[in-house]
């Protein structure tokens, strides 16, 4: 089905219709509209609808410089350890992209792959605001226990902790949650220890 584009341009303080029409409608986008969509802001792929994500602040990407050296220390030989933006397919229509996710070294993929499409570990920093809280919470607990990924952390800088959740029987069940005093542990890097406390003032 063809799409008229208007050829009226747009007002100033309207939306750029123009642009509007260039992309798919929500529902219809696939997988290479997807990847093929640039833009300034993050973004992820849900069930065909495409949902732009806020920008890190530079709180965010301290803590996630810190997650990473901690997380690449305890990783073992072969494994890959990465960090946003990296699109990760999690199953048809759904492209999510993890602060930081960790990929065991028996699933690691090949050197020509662009993206990869099976992870062991995600990782999410809740932005501010209660759609972030939503989204990391609720949204992508629901997807990542969906694409059978083992394990789960959501690092919340608002609260001051960190949930570690553990796939068992396609659900997510706390592993445990760490506050400023504890230390956050991983039941898939067992080196692994995270100071609550010094990583949230990273």
């Amino acid at each position: 089905m063809s799409i008229t584009i208007p050829q009226i341009p747009s007002a100033n303080g309207e939306p750029a219709w123009e642009a509007a029409f260039l992309l798919p409608s929500q529902g219809q986008w696939s997988e290479a509209d997807f990847l093929k969509f640039h833009t300034n802001r993050m973004a992820e792929l849900v069930d065909g609808r495409l949902e732009i994500l806020p920008m890190p602040t530079l709180k965010h990407q301290r803590i996630l410089r810190w997650l990473l050296g901690m997380f690449e220390a305890a990783a073992p030989a072969g494994s890959v350890t990465l960090f946003a933006p990296l699109p990760t397919r999690l199953f048809p229509g759904t492209i999510r992209e993890p602060d930081l996710l960790y990929i065991a070294p028996e699933n690691a993929p090949s050197p020509d792959v662009d993206y990869p499409t099976r992870i062991d570990l995600a990782l999410e920093i809740v932005s501010p605001g209660s759609d972030a809280r939503t989204r990391d919470y609720e949204d992508k607990r629901r997807d990542y226990a969906r694409a059978g990924i083992a394990e789960y952390w959501i690092v919340d800088p608002q609260e001051d902790q960190v949930t570690v959740l553990v796939l068992q029987d396609g659900n997510y069940v706390e592993h445990g949650v760490f506050q400023m005093d504890d230390e956050a542990t991983s039941v898939l890097l067992p080196e692994l220890r995270v100071e609550v406390r010094a990583m949230l003032n990273a």
